[in-house]
């Protein structure tokens, strides 16, 4: 099938082009920065922005499923690239009627999930994460609220091991959910098995690997 990953430069969106072309995908990828990988015929690397219109309509117009990994690398200071990505998409799915499904990562902390945090990453978020936890939980809202064929996609903190398909999927808030950390790679195998197969479609979905 063909998947278009959105931020696919780094990270778990990286981790997700690798992921796909694994399962033998054709990829389409949008993203800033160059993408570190050796040509492969099943690989279209697009660069540009995911919030310039006329890019985004060309990165996803033959998708079969696309999935956002947007990032911000490193940086924690305040953005609205998540919030402008989502007014974006969905003024372009109101002007297409596109019904391919959206595979949104955010991450477990953003919206609702906030008030399921343990102590000590509550402080991490009030002092480091507050600003950009805020604009992707305006993205969560603006998806969530529009007339997209959504998933959103909250892991707990990444880690860098190999991958294990072996990861916890909660799709409800409960006391005591326990969402730890989880690996790049078991994050990508989940996004790009729900890309094949959505089957939690207009759900909230936490994974850990504990």
């Amino acid at each position: 099938m063909n998947i278009t990953i959105i931020g696919a430069s780094a990270g778990v969106g990286l981790e997700t082009v690798k992921r796909a072309l694994d399962r033998k995908h054709n990829v389409t990828t949008l993203s800033r920065s160059e993408i570190n990988l050796s040509s492969n015929n099943n690989l279209t690397m697009l660069k540009g922005s995911a919030t310039n219109k006329a890019d985004l309509i060309k990165s996803i117009e033959k998708a079969d499923a696309v999935i956002v990994a947007l990032g911000t690398g490193k940086s924690m200071k305040p953005t609205t690239l998540y919030s402008d990505f989502a007014k974006l998409l969905v003024k372009v799915q109101s002007e297409t009627n596109t019904q391919i499904p959206f595979i949104v990562l955010t991450g477990f902390g953003a919206g609702e999930s906030g008030q399921y945090i343990g102590f000590i990453m509550k402080l991490f978020f009030k002092f480091l994460l507050k600003d950009v936890y805020a604009d992707k939980t305006k993205m969560e809202e603006i998806i969530s609220s529009s007339k997209l064929k959504w998933e959103i996609v909250r892991p707990g903190l990444l880690k860098d091991k190999p991958l294990t398909e072996k990861y916890r999927v909660e799709t409800k808030l409960f006391k005591g959910i326990n969402i730890g950390s989880v690996n790049r790679a078991d994050v990508a195998d989940f996004l790009v098995k729900q890309a094949e197969n959505p089957t939690e479609l207009n759900k909230y979905v936490s994974l850990s690997n504990k």
